[in-house]
């Protein structure tokens, strides 16, 4: 475990150096998330990264010390969080309420979710962090990291606080010991592939075959994105089985019986047929499996969501103690401040109500118009104070990375708008207006909302963990828990453009900006189309219940099947989250996940045969190779997401769908095989890579 830096110690901490290079990653990662998470429906966790990239900059400068780094990662880590939020916002343009992302409004609404957020489950940090045995397994890693480069410092740390190492042996014990290089490696390969399949076009992205058995439709796909490659080793091989097992019942099941029985209209080929038909119907098998899983999830932290509530409570009562009279490592932002800033914020949350109400429908009548403003205030600001318990008791489970956010969302959407179907007076308000109006405006209000409450959630399930970090290293959470407030004020400015020039770049499903583009390159955004269907089907009585309700048994049946693998005890898992989102996702999408879980899974077992073949103790000896992996992976996600979102500019700069390609549609067969060859030749070298022994010296 780390060491611990004494409460006498006093050493700089929040500095204005750290603050900014802090921005400068929240930039370099809120951007990777925004792009992989309007591609794929998925985000990487950026604490661990961030420390390495931190400590690799502040080491050469001369006072910087392991608190110090922790800021710096404590901030870009909310930062890169608060992304989760085009899980949502997205859905505003597919219904055509909004016709860009109107800055102030986007950062507005990240910007107060993700700190309402920060300030739920400032009073969770003693029962959950301090007091509790939760595991959190990316705050433990990253104190890991940062342990290990505090060992590189010869900075003296205070006489208050003890050296970790003699200077003498920081050679021998950070021989090989894998840092930014990794993460650079990773992303220099990621983004030379990237720019030869998305820029060129000499590589494809992905590769598929259909072929038929009577009527069913089968397909096998796979995509070579190497950032989901990377995704697939950091989720691990259980997450991965399960994606898998998604897959399966999507495209092996699924497609194959509803092509069987659904005749092909005019002209449809087989593979058109099979791809609406997931499209329109498959997909809600798993909407219902991942929402059953978030309600279960729900259900079981039930009672650490009463303990959270009765610590807030009493933290507001002040049962904390004096803030001067506590410990350095003890003091949180005092009850007073937390209280006003909820206030201020949730003023500020009326107002952006107002506006985007009064935008939408400016002839809605008055009382109307303030029970939605306030009841959607209430609703964000209640469900997300219990949503933040849970998440926060989550995230110290299974890890940020593993938190159903998403069913969270799915949950939260489905509420506002039953809520808003349950009021009559505020229904004969919207018979009053304009039918386009009023038809949009009611799924417009249940996105807004879910939004914020989607803002609260990301950031809970990532604070919990950053002041984890915070404990084992010995910092101050007051600082820390101000470094979050710093990383959502940020990251809430970087969002809106990102989404911007991703929208006008690539555009989304079901949502182009102007003519002519390309909408094999459209974005995705799962989550958000998910959603908006969702509440499209709610207000409109025509959702797609038979498949949420296949979906929803599908998942009970599975919730009792790994409950019965926890009961038998060992690593044998069955996460049902994960398999809603195999359903969910295409398998160009599933597979390299997939193939990012097997290979881990390949490299541990490397790993423990090589210790044991030596009598070497296996956890030790595979802990370098494994953080390799780690940054590796990382730098995978990032080389890949940054050309992406470079690769938007250039496009929305010369209008041209393909402005850099070298090739043809003829030249597409070709591709095909050049990326199979040259995905297969990353995988083999990033397995190489990870288990290369350090060079002694």
């Amino acid at each position: 475990m780390p060491q611990r830096i004494p409460d006498e110690a006093r050493l700089p901490e929040l500095t204005l150096r750290g603050v900014i290079l802090g921005a400068l990653i929240t930039l370099l990662f809120t951007a990777s998330n925004v792009y992989l998470g309007l591609k794929v429906g998925l985000t990487f966790a950026s604490a661990i990264p961030a420390a390495v990239i931190s400590m690799a900059v502040l080491r050469r400068v001369a006072g910087a010390n392991k608190l110090e780094n922790n800021m710096v990662q404590t901030q870009a880590s909310a930062a890169g969080t608060l992304s989760a939020i085009i899980f949502v916002l997205p859905g505003l343009l597919m219904i055509g309420y909004w016709q860009g992302f109107p800055f102030w409004q986007t950062t507005a609404i990240c910007a107060i979710g993700g700190i309402l957020g920060v300030l739920y489950t400032i009073p969770l940090r003693r029962v959950m962090v301090v007091q509790s045995d939760l595991p959190y397994p990316e705050g433990i890693a990253a104190a890991e990291i940062l342990e290990v480069g505090s060992r590189d410092s010869s900075a003296p740390e205070t006489s208050g606080a003890a050296k970790l190492d003699d200077s003498r042996n920081n050679d021998d014990k950070s021989a090989g010991e894998p840092g930014a290089r990794e993460i650079l490696l990773g992303g220099i390969v990621a983004a030379a592939f990237s720019i030869a399949s998305g820029g060129l076009r000499v590589l494809a992205d992905s590769v598929s075959v259909w072929f038929s058995a009577g009527r069913a439709a089968f397909q096998l796909s796979t995509g070579f994105s190497l950032a989901l490659v990377g995704a697939g080793y950091l989720v691990g091989i259980v997450g991965g089985m399960a994606m898998l097992i998604g897959t399966l019942i999507a495209w092996g099941v699924a497609v194959p019986w509803l092509t069987s029985i659904t005749p092909l209209g005019p002209g449809q080929s087989l593979a058109d047929a099979g791809m609406a038909l997931w499209s329109d119907k498959v997909r809600f098998i798993g909407a219902g499996t991942i929402g059953i899983a978030a309600v279960w999830t729900l259900a079981t932290l039930f009672k650490p969501m009463l303990v959270g509530m009765r610590t807030s409570f009493g933290a507001v009562r002040g049962d904390q103690g004096v803030f001067r009279d506590q410990p350095r490592t003890e003091r949180d932002l005092p009850a007073g401040i937390i209280l006003a800033l909820t206030g201020v914020l949730l003023l500020l949350l009326t107002g952006v109500f107002a506006i985007f109400l009064h935008e939408a429908a400016p002839q809605l009548a008055g009382g109307a118009f303030w029970t939605l403003t306030l009841g959607s205030v209430v609703f964000a600001g209640v469900f997300g104070f219990l949503i933040a318990a849970a998440c926060g008791y989550m995230a110290g489970l299974v890890g940020s990375s593993s938190s159903p956010i998403s069913g969270i969302g799915i949950v939260a959407v489905i509420l506002v708008s039953l809520l808003l179907l349950g009021f009559t007076a505020i229904s004969d308000a919207f018979d009053a207006l304009d039918p386009g109006v009023a038809r949009m405006l009611p799924t417009a209000l249940a996105l807004f909302v879910t939004s914020v409450i989607l803002a609260v959630a990301a950031i809970s399930n990532d604070n919990l963990q950053d002041l984890k970090t915070g404990y084992l290293v010995g910092a101050t959470p007051w600082r820390q828990q101000v470094a979050l407030i710093i990383g959502c004020l940020v990251g809430a400015m970087v969002i809106p453009p990102v989404l911007s020039l991703l929208y006008n770049a690539y555009g989304f499903v079901g949502a182009m900006p102007r003519d002519g583009m390309d909408p094999a390159q459209a974005l995705a955004a799962p989550q958000a189309s998910l959603m908006t269907a969702i509440v499209r089907g709610v207000f409109s009585h025509d959702l797609e219940w038979t498949m949420i309700i296949i979906g929803l048994a599908i998942g009970a049946a599975l919730i009792a099947v790994d409950e019965g693998l926890r009961k038998r005890g060992g690593t044998a898992r069955l996460p049902v989250l994960a398999v809603g989102i195999g359903i969910y996702l295409p398998p160009s999408i599933n597979m390299p996940l997939v193939i990012g879980a097997v290979l881990g899974w390949l490299i541990d077992r490397r790993l423990r045969a090589r210790a044991l073949a030596r009598g070497e103790d296996v956890e030790r000896a595979s802990a370098q190779p494994r953080q390799r992996g780690v940054l590796l992976a990382s730098g995978l996600i990032v080389g890949e997401s940054l050309v992406g979102v470079l690769l938007a500019g250039v496009i929305g700069m010369s209008g041209a769908p393909a402005p850099l390609a070298l090739v043809g549609d003829d030249f597409a067969s070709t591709a095909r095989w050049l990326g199979l060859v040259a995905f297969v030749a990353v995988c083999l070298g990033f397995y190489r890579r990870v288990l290369a022994l350090p060079r002694a010296g």
